[in-house]
């Protein structure tokens, strides 16, 4: 079968994958990027290996050689290097000054009546002060427990 995505390496790009591999200071997967980039590149001598035998020495997948050329090919080497872009992941509910509203919240005063919080009772109050437009008790509990701070 014919590869549809060849890669072609400059001198220049080979030469900083393999200091970038040689070094080993990168994320793991990304010296595996490198190294399968390395691997299927055509402008070595002896050419370019198999898919197959680049997964097999690299304990990868097939298809993730296969992604890695064509990422390379399509979008240039820094992308090919790094994850792809997660396009389905919902936004976090609090940010990072929501979270501290929060915090403030849950270490004040509960409200009037009570003799402390509850998660809905902070749910509501961030609701309320207009942090957030709406945020599930559930949201609440798992940003609490997240920074180690409980209700009782």
């Amino acid at each position: 079968m014919e590869k549809k995505y060849r890669v072609k390496l400059s001198a220049e790009e080979r030469e900083e994958l393999k200091a970038m591999v040689s070094k080993g200071r990168s994320a793991a997967y990304k010296q595996t990027h490198a190294r399968i980039l390395l691997l299927g590149d055509e402008a070595q001598e002896g050419g370019a290996r198999k898919d197959e035998d680049i997964a097999r020495s690299l304990q990868v997948g097939r298809a993730t050689v296969e992604r890695v050329r064509r990422r390379c090919v399509e979008e240039g080497l820094e992308r090919a290097l790094g994850r792809k872009e997660q396009l389905n992941r919902r936004r976090k509910r609090l940010d990072g000054q929501g979270e501290a509203h929060l915090i403030a919240l849950a270490c004040g005063e509960p409200p009037e009546g009570r003799a402390s919080w509850t998660l809905q009772l902070l749910a509501n109050g961030l609701v309320e002060r207009e942090i957030v437009e709406s945020i599930s008790s559930e949201t609440v509990r798992q940003t609490l427990k997240k920074t180690n701070l409980s209700l009782g």
